[in-house]
């Protein structure tokens, strides 16, 4: 595929796949029409970028479902000048995209190979407010917390406690939570709530578990 190949299929992503589903922020769909989905894949996936399902990366990780992303995204109302943290970033997509929307991204990684690849693909696309650091998903990266918004690009079986101390007073944190027995996940939203954390759901989502988040099994004696 050409370039302008690339930006038909970017248009079609973003009106046949995210309008309708309900993504109305036009700056979040403005950031989607204008990161190149296609550069943050394997060159034998770029002809595919663009469908509607998960994409599986080098490393284990996947590139989420457009439609769930852009979603996510919404629902954590990010604004100019905001410092969010991602999660589990990846290749750096999602990072790019919140990249045109924040002041700042600082995006977490466990594999050293990812975290270049990511960093490389975000400076050859010219992201300039984005940074990839290796860290253990859970840990997030408080050094430079608090964040306005943390994106955690996954299904979670459960949420630390430790990365939710990470958000500002206001903050929200937006991840889809699955439990091991349930059928499919429901995107949601972690907010403050006096001292302690309320999780809302949003909508039913089916995306790539994270690993790290799984709950340790529980022995009986």
């Amino acid at each position: 595929m050409n370039q302008t190949s690339f930006e038909t299929a970017r248009k079609m992503m973003v009106d046949c796949q995210i309008r309708p589903s309900k993504v109305t922020d036009q700056k979040v769909l403005d950031a989607f029409l204008t990161v190149p989905r296609e550069a943050f894949v394997g060159k034998n996936q770029r002809a595919v970028a663009y469908i509607d399902e998960d994409l599986l990366l080098p490393g284990g990780r996947n590139l989420m479902e457009p439609m769930v992303l852009a979603r996510l995204i919404q629902a954590l109302e990010i604004r100019a000048g905001n410092s969010v943290l991602v999660v589990g970033a990846g290749s750096g997509y999602g990072s790019a995209i919140i990249a045109h929307l924040a002041g700042s991204v600082i995006a977490v990684e466990t594999r050293a190979q990812l975290v270049e690849k990511a960093q490389e693909i975000l400076v050859s696309n010219g992201v300039d407010n984005a940074a990839v650091v290796k860290s253990r998903l859970v840990d997030g990266y408080a050094e430079e917390g608090p964040y306005d918004q943390i994106l955690v690009e996954g299904s979670v079986e459960m949420m630390p406690d430790s990365l939710l101390q990470q958000l500002a007073p206001k903050g929200k944190l937006a991840a889809v939570y699955r439990p091991a027995s349930a059928p499919i996940g429901v995107a949601s939203l972690w907010m403050r709530s006096g001292s302690s954390f309320v999780r809302k759901p949003l909508f039913d989502a089916c995306v790539p578990n994270l690993d790290e988040f799984n709950k340790k099994p529980e022995f009986t004696f």
